[in-house]
């Protein structure tokens, strides 16, 4: 597929390619909308294979910024930025300072923010070089990892989705599969063991899982072998496109809810998961409590008080408005979702 084919098909309004041979910087920054407000959205740096993946990648995942922002009810576009290159491996300061520097030559127009690859004191080195960065750590002035408030507003929308298919939205004595225990994963993990929840848990990364095991007594299985398991509610947290032709026949579950971007491959996987009477919370709405904290931030409110997680909080009737609009109405809950924030866009429009 052509470049403008592809910006043209969900209507995007600007991509910015960035390349500087001094640093070793190779990324791209997609705009997709910015009718809500500027456009907010994490730098992600991840070796993809090839430049196609990468551009598909943020153009899928700026588009998901939109309707978040759109859905949480945040003054926010959406927007995101790939770097192409293993993060453990090759991101050094000079090359962050670069992603700035292209980073405040669009004036405002894309806030950036951290994502997988990236940290709180990555964005303080970015705001070197421009204004337009959120998620910066607190000892250089910022609010710091928002992961733990995205977390927060994942278990509610797993509270949610309990809700729907067993009338109780209490996680005692239920049982979640956590995919991925990176910065969010790992505190959702967190929550759900207070909680009461049974955990089975899958990483990458044996060391995480060791301490998993030993904090929150998670059963702890490979990273295939997740979609197998028998339990309440299955929640991915690392990569998307995890819901897709393969996955959803194995899965042993009344519901999905998850912090991970994306995670339907397509759209369609939507309308796959209500076939097999399978309630799906919404990605982009789950894990909408890093934008919500994101956006105090910006406005120059940083906090992790009451205010916030209150807000963060309506996810849970959010994702049960949903829910119950997808019933109401006889198409999934993805379906919905759109909807709801395609609404709030064209009205803003």
């Amino acid at each position: 597929m052509q470049v403008f084919q592809q910006l043209g098909e969900y209507d995007h309004e600007k991509v910015v390619f960035c390349n500087d041979n001094d640093s070793g910087l190779r990324a791209i920054i997609s705009i997709h909308d910015t009718t809500l407000g500027p456009a907010l959205g994490g730098v992600r740096m991840l070796p993809y294979p090839t430049e196609e993946q990468a551009l598909d990648d943020v153009l899928r995942l700026s588009r998901g910024m939109t309707y978040k922002a759109a859905i949480a009810g945040v003054n926010l576009g959406g927007g995101k930025s790939v770097v192409i290159g293993d993060a453990r491996t090759r991101k050094n300061p000079a090359m962050l300072r670069a992603l700035g520097e292209f980073i405040d030559e669009m004036g405002g127009e894309y806030i950036a923010g951290q994502d997988i690859g990236t940290n709180s004191h990555d964005m303080a080195v970015i705001r070197g070089a421009t204004r337009h960065v959120a998620c910066v750590n607190e000892s250089a002035g910022g609010a710091g990892d928002p992961s733990r408030t995205t977390a927060y507003g994942v278990s509610c929308g797993i509270r949610a989705v309990l809700k729907a298919t067993t009338g109780n939205d209490s996680f005692g004595g239920r049982h979640i599969a956590v995919q991925g225990l990176g910065n969010v994963g790992y505190a959702l993990a967190r929550f759900c063991h207070e909680a009461g929840a049974r955990l089975t848990v899958t990483d990458i990364a044996d060391a995480v899982l060791g301490k998993a095991a030993r904090e929150f007594n998670a059963d702890v299985v490979a990273p295939d072998a997740i979609y197998d398991v028998e339990c309440d509610v299955f929640s991915p947290n690392s990569i998307g496109a995890v819901i897709n032709d393969d996955t959803i026949p194995r899965l042993r579950c009344p519901a999905v809810a998850g912090g991970a971007n994306n995670i339907l491959a397509e759209p369609r996987h939507g309308d796959a998961l209500t076939e097999r009477g399978i309630i799906y919370g919404p990605d982009f709405l789950v894990n909408s409590g890093g934008l919500i904290r994101c956006q105090e931030e910006v406005l120059g409110k940083a906090t992790e008080d009451f205010t916030v997680y209150a807000k963060v909080s309506n996810i849970y009737e959010q994702t049960l408005h949903v829910i119950g609009m997808a019933e109401e109405l006889g198409v999934s809950t993805a379906a919905a979702a759109d909807w709801i924030a395609e609404e709030r866009i064209a009205g803003a429009r």
